[in-house]
């Protein structure tokens, strides 16, 4: 004798999200915002990188104390996304590899790489500026 009813409404099931420890769709959002981010300082590092070339020697210190900081928020940003992808122990590590200046650079986009992977392999379009983050909170994937 079957234990199920055959009358019952089908339950639906989460699906688990590929590519994130937890397998939570909750933090599909979460990656998808701290990519923006990532890509937010990777075009200001090479913003930065034009001007080091083309301002004048006493004002290059301005920009290299602008690319510590960004080394700074782009840590931040690396750690917050690393430790949903790949677990908080490597998160940390390249949070701070992220503050070494041509290395940060190379960190954020071995990241932003993964994190891009991620979202595609969960169904969720990727363009130049990351996903829709919009369409992403209000749509079914979330």
């Amino acid at each position: 004798m079957s234990s199920e009813n055959p009358y019952q409404s089908p339950q639906t099931l989460e699906p688990v999200v590929v590519g994130v420890l937890s397998g939570d769709r909750r933090d599909l959002l979460d990656v998808a915002k701290f990519q923006k981010g990532i890509l937010v300082c990777i075009l200001i590092y090479l913003i930065a990188g034009i001007c080091r070339a083309v301002v004048p020697p006493d004002l290059a210190v301005l920009v290299i104390i602008g690319v510590l900081c960004l080394g700074v928020a782009a840590a931040v940003f690396v750690f917050l996304l690393a430790i949903k992808i790949y677990g908080q122990g490597l998160g940390i590590v390249l949070g701070v590899l992220c503050i070494i200046p041509l290395l940060g650079l190379l960190v954020l986009l071995i990241v932003n790489g993964k994190a891009t992977a991620v979202l595609k392999q969960n169904g969720i379009r990727v363009g130049l500026l990351g996903a829709n983050l919009s369409a992403l909170s209000t749509s079914d994937h979330v």
